[in-house]
């Protein structure tokens, strides 16, 4: 999708899944519709700005990526019969392209049906995010492919063996029915945790943060809360991106460096986003069950309402952590446990609590680094400097390599080493 006016492109991000449901549901092929409605956006995007747009622009986008349809199924000879085959089993009256201005069906569910089916548990969770953020985000497969630092073509076959995965599935266009609710759920949850982790802390490349991933998890997790406003946990992973998110602006100096949590200027958090997660978890709790998604927003919330870095109660934290640890098989919350430990017992604490670690997180650069951060409480100079460089030579990610090997600088220019 071209870039022009932002009002304009972020009113084509929310139509595209809303048309993609109104095709797939008409035609019953969720792949073709998919590639059919980028071609309409495109139109769109060199027609709009010049041309303005129109009085439904829903409308609009049906009726171009309805004939776009049209024109796949009469070029292929399976296609075509397919197309008979669909003419059989739909209602005469429903046959015709609607008329630009036509109201549509599904305009309300199509855009949370479809971020279901991009979420079915047949995906990887690699593929499910790719899909989700191409079908449901609005995202062109450059700007995804740009987006994970992979090439073009590499992200298309991604894109193209999730769709074929869900086709060969059977998997119908609907939303999930109560039996289905548990795994498609859950799978939806995890997808949006993924990609907004990747947007706040991208794992690789230049940029500390991909906001524009981590603001499409926050406005895809708004809609599956307004779906399911009484799920605890749909409510807990909403509170935890707002929670977290709030504190973006000031994770990053002026030239675009690592600022740790503790020396963030807390003053350019943003307040809003901060009340209104702890208001969505402070109701979400009392609901149960407990479950992982609101254990963090609950941790979040603690560190967000401190006055100080110096006022942040320890102590409820590592309690919670210790609650997480017993829910959620999840080698991080080790990481984040043994900092709490360590802030209320001691780093010697926390670093016993490392001493043996998850085989999944050995020669992972998080574990050297937090053993890095402990051992400099600790006052182990050498220690701390040891694991700091091995951390920044292991992660991917330039800003925290950065961070990583300057704060190793430091402390061996202090020490004399």
């Amino acid at each position: 999708m071209t870039s022009f006016e932002p009002a304009v492109d972020d009113l084509l991000r929310t139509l595209a899944p809303q048309v993609v449901g109104v095709l797939t549901r008409r035609w019953g092929d969720f792949a073709s519709a998919e590639d059919a409605v980028q071609e309409a956006l495109l139109d769109a995007a060199a027609q709009w700005p010049a041309e303005g747009v129109p009085r439904n622009p829903r409308g609009w986008l049906v009726q171009v990526a309805s004939r776009r349809m049209t024109e796949q199924v009469r070029s292929d000879q399976a296609r075509r019969r397919r197309e008979e085959l669909l003419a059989r089993q739909v209602p005469a009256d429903r046959r015709s392209i609607p008329g630009a201005d036509a109201g549509d069906e599904g305009a309300h569910d199509g855009t949370l049906t479809l971020l279901f089916l991009c979420c079915h548990p047949v995906l990887s969770p690699a593929s499910a995010i790719a899909l989700t953020l191409r079908s449901v985000g609005g995202l062109t497969t450059g700007e995804i492919a740009a987006a994970f630092l992979v090439p073009k073509a590499t992200m298309g076959q991604r894109i193209s063996r999730a769709k074929q995965r869900i086709k060969n599935s059977g998997v119908p266009f609907r939303m999930p029915d109560d039996a289905e609710w548990p795994d498609r759920l859950g799978a939806v949850l995890h997808v949006l945790y993924l990609i907004f982790n990747e947007g706040y802390a991208s794992s690789t490349g230049p940029e500390l943060r991909r906001v524009e991933l981590s603001r499409e998890a926050i406005r895809l997790a708004r809609a599956v809360h307004a779906l399911l406003p009484d799920n605890a946990e749909v409510a807990g992973l909403l509170a935890l991106m707002l929670l977290t998110e709030a504190r973006g602006p000031a994770r990053t100096g002026p030239d675009g460096e690592l600022v740790p949590l503790a020396e963030q200027d807390r003053s350019r958090w943003d307040t809003a986003a901060i009340a209104e997660g702890v208001a969505l978890i402070t109701a979400a709790l009392p609901r149960g069950p407990v479950g992982p998604y609101q254990v963090q927003a609950a941790i979040a919330a603690v560190h967000d309402e401190a006055p100080t870095a110096a006022e942040t109660d320890w102590p409820q934290i590592l309690a919670l952590y210790g609650v997480l640890a017993r829910i959620s098989d999840n080698p991080l919350i080790t990481l984040n446990r043994a900092v709490a430990t360590a802030m209320v017992d001691g780093p010697a604490a926390g670093l016993t609590l490392l001493a043996d670690p998850p085989p999944t997180l050995a020669g992972h650069h998080r574990l050297y680094a937090v053993r890095a951060h402990l051992h400099e409480l600790a006052g182990d100079q050498d220690a701390a400097v040891a694991d700091y460089r091995t951390a920044a030579r292991r992660t991917a990610s330039l800003p925290e390599r950065h961070h990583l090997s300057l704060r190793a600088a430091r402390l061996a220019a202090r020490a004399g080493m």
